[in-house]
């Protein structure tokens, strides 16, 4: 993302005003809320950079830039009406006049004096602030796509609107269907989620999920409908509550309710393509009503073969990131325990890019055998340490009036894949790869990942194709 140098806005220089520009289809209250450079402080160029990845998170625009119109001979009234304690001048004259009324120096018209001398002094320390942007593209009528560990690559057609209402609202329809082969494994969904709800931050995404496909993983025909929803209140900076409900309705299975709680800290820079701070979360979740498998089916009408579940999920999401010049470190730890009954088709597996790039793929040497086989288990700890390189920051760029911006990403890392079904884990439950590849950064998606992974027992490298950070997509690869 493209941003004006801070020197245009010297340190410590008094924002008299702030003007936001380019504002075509976002209200300016979405922006607003963002900033943290206020009327009647100093400018702060580390509220600055902070501001930088908070409008980025938004993912609404492709090049913002700031700039400072300085040596303003008048003071308006917002500014006067923002400075607080009152305004001090160096003239001694004026040490103890900060309770004159601000509308008396407003209006004062002795030329020449001192009064006037120091308030002019301070006028010329003054900067009106102007953010400018530009907008990413709103409306998407475009193929969509999606890679998953279990149906591989999926792509279909979507009609998404990035800002719904000018309010950082995002709506999206889609339809996919699997590409080997062709329209055996379909997907229809519809998405909405904003970070704020009437001015509150209380950030909500909705998902509505239809699947009709046989899950060759886990061997059974995924005939489904799901509905979800996940709020995420920040109570304080840095902390928030974290809450989720969801049904979902499973062909020859029990009614699958879900219920969950929990809370998470946050210190990163970014939510999207972080380069420093830390994210730690917790959530517990209960999964169903109970188990019917022991039922009849010759008696009881209502009786699934495919049975019911009713577990806890105990969930720990860790990350740590830091950057050195163009280098970025990331660390991170997702682990789920889940005491109580878990059915057979929503076993955790472990391979592919969005869990463990050392199973699952498309080997390079063409050869396929167990070794290239998912792992299947009831618990799962993900480890991944992973450094990038940024070859290319973001650049905007705009093509027959749609504006974008890209960016690219040399990475090379560790992944660590620990699956078993009871008891505690041991070291035959524990697997380990390396990988090496690109990601291009983009709008929406986050990155398109190519990469190549390598597990020593298996013999040959494999080739990985993925959409989104992995952190994020192995939160919802079973969906």
């Amino acid at each position: 993302m493209a941003f004006a140098d801070v020197g245009a806005c010297p340190e410590g220089t008094v924002v008299s005003s702030i003007r936001l520009e380019g504002l075509e289809h976002t209200n300016p209250r979405v922006v607003e809320r963002e900033l943290l450079n206020r009327v009647g402080e100093p400018f702060s160029v580390e509220k600055f950079e902070a501001e930088k990845r908070r409008l980025q998170d938004l993912d609404l625009f492709t090049e913002i830039t700031v700039s400072c119109n300085a040596g303003l001979l008048s003071l308006s009234n917002q500014a006067l009406d923002s400075v607080s304690p009152p305004l001090r001048f160096e003239d001694d004259t004026l040490q103890n006049d900060s309770l004159r009324s601000k509308s008396e120096l407003r209006n004062s018209n002795s030329s020449a004096s001192p009064r006037e001398d120091s308030l002019s002094s301070f006028a010329s320390r003054l900067s009106s602030v102007t953010y400018s942007f530009k907008e990413i593209f709103r409306w998407i009528p475009s193929p969509a796509g999606k890679e998953t560990d279990r149906d591989g690559l999926m792509i279909g057609l979507a009609l998404a609107n990035l800002n719904v209402l000018g309010e950082d609202i995002r709506a999206e329809v889609q339809y996919r269907t699997s590409t080997d082969p062709f329209f055996e494994n379909n997907e229809y969904a519809f998405y909405v989620s904003s970070p704020y709800l009437f001015g509150v931050p209380l950030g909500w995404n909705f998902e509505f999920l239809r699947t009709d496909s046989y899950d060759d993983i886990h061997g059974y025909q995924d005939d489904s409908w799901l509905v979800d929803l996940d709020l995420d209140y920040e109570i304080l900076p840095h902390l928030s509550l974290l809450g989720t409900v969801a049904g979902r309705i499973l062909k020859n299975a029990d009614f699958l309710p879900e219920f969950g709680l929990g809370f998470a800290f946050d210190f990163r820079d970014s939510k999207l393509d972080t380069r420093k701070g830390v994210y730690y979360e917790y959530m517990l979740t209960h999964v169903g009503l109970g188990d019917e498998s022991d039922c009849d089916m010759s008696v009881d009408k209502l009786c699934k073969e495919m049975g019911g579940e009713n577990y806890w999920e105990l969930l720990t999401d860790a990350r740590a990131y830091w950057t050195l010049s163009r280098f970025v470190t990331g660390a991170t730890a997702l682990a789920r325990y889940r005491p109580g009954d878990v059915k057979f088709y929503d076993y955790y597996y472990h391979g592919g890019p969005n869990t463990f790039r050392g199973r699952g793929g498309s080997a390079l040497g063409g050869k396929e055998d167990e070794a290239d086989s998912v792992r299947l288990g009831v618990h799962e700890v993900l480890l991944t340490l992973e450094e990038r390189f940024v070859l290319m920051e973001r650049h905007a760029a705009s093509v027959m009036g749609v504006n974008f911006f890209y960016g690219v990403q040399l990475v090379a890392g560790f992944d660590g894949s620990l699956l078993w079904d009871s008891g505690r884990p041991g070291w035959d439950d524990y697997e380990g790869a390396v990988y090496g590849g690109l990601h291009l950064v983009i709008p929406a998606l986050d990155r398109i990942r190519f990469e190549v992974g390598y597990r020593p027992d298996r013999g040959e490298p494999a080739f990985y194709f993925g959409l989104f950070d992995k952190v994020t997509s192995s939160r919802w690869r079973s969906r």
